[in-house]
């Protein structure tokens, strides 16, 4: 009773612990009861608790097994499991606009061996950069909703600031790099088989004269210009993601639970032929002796 008591009070105080996480958990345990519950008690009636237990999850691995395929071979994993999409991280701002300060060494080097973004990337890179340079807080809850949590957020908006250099630097052949890292929570490992790819955006505050200057109807709007000379950097890194890393640990351990039911039925099975060879042995054994004796007596 008491522990009805609290949760009602904690679901009164934070609105989102019923929905969706306790009626989450509630129709999941539900499913899985109903889905794989009902299979196995049927199965229990005609083959027995242990050998139906085995078909069961024979069954499920082998269904898992090919979803998790679909998932693989699927173009975009679509309500899925899936990981993290390709997308660029923001990892470092120089505000004095100079690369050298950079504690990046590929970054250091940018302005002798960077080249430009491709025409098809610089709209990500773009989006990228409004969402980490702008300052976006969630006005009811003060949420920061902007991007690295508002680490590099110091623009009020996209008019506040013009984007002067683009240049990209790093990536390569798999292989060329492996780093090993532990993350947060062991024994999740982050492994990467590429050299990593940066790109370097230098941006200048808009002069705000030219913002507050009245255009006649019909006239051409000034061309933004910077307020000063004064430059800030900002560095992203390519994040290549995890789209298909949950759909693969799925395989894998779908296939390997798959093996172990189907070697545990085949073990179960030679058990059998043992024990029913065996009996045959014996019986053969009890009828020949039976045929010895009356052969002796007559």
């Amino acid at each position: 009773m008491h522990a009805l008591n609290v949760l009602a009070t904690e679901s009164i105080k934070n609105r989102d612990l019923w929905y969706p996480t306790i009626l989450g958990v509630l129709v999941v345990i539900a499913s899985v009861a109903l889905f794989c519950g009902t299979i196995y008690i049927v199965l229990a009636t005609n083959l027995g608790a242990r050998l139906g237990f085995l078909v069961a999850t024979a069954g499920l691995a082998g269904l898992m097994v090919l979803l998790s395929l679909l998932w693989l071979t699927n173009p975009s994993p679509v309500n899925t499991l899936k990981g993290r999409i390709p997308a660029w991280k923001a990892v470092e701002a120089i505000d004095s606009g100079d690369v050298a300060r950079s504690k990046i060494p590929a970054v250091q080097q940018i302005n002798e061996t960077g080249r430009d973004v491709p025409l098809e990337e610089s709209a990500n890179v773009k989006a990228a950069v409004d969402t980490n340079l702008i300052i976006n807080n969630n006005i009811q809850t003060g949420e920061i909703l902007a991007g690295s949590e508002g680490k590099y957020a110091v623009y009020e908006d996209a008019t506040k600031y013009l984007i002067t250099n683009t240049r990209v630097t790093g990536g390569g052949e798999i292989f060329s790099q492996v780093d090993v890292s532990f993350g947060d929570g062991f024994p999740w490992v982050h492994v990467s088989l590429h050299e990593p790819t940066y790109v370097v955006i230098t941006t200048c505050k808009t002069d705000p004269a030219l913002s507050a200057t009245e255009v006649p109807f019909g006239g051409k709007p000034p061309t933004p210009k910077c307020a000063d000379d004064q430059r800030q950097v900002l560095v992203m890194e390519r994040d290549l993601g995890s789209l298909r890393v949950p759909p693969f640990v799925v395989f894998l351990a779908s296939s390997i639970l798959l093996a172990l039911t189907l070697l545990a039925m085949h073990w179960r099975e030679r058990d059998l032929q043992e024990a029913a060879a065996k009996v045959a042995g014996e019986a053969e054994a009890i009828t020949k002796a039976a045929a010895d004796r009356d052969t002796e007596t007559v």
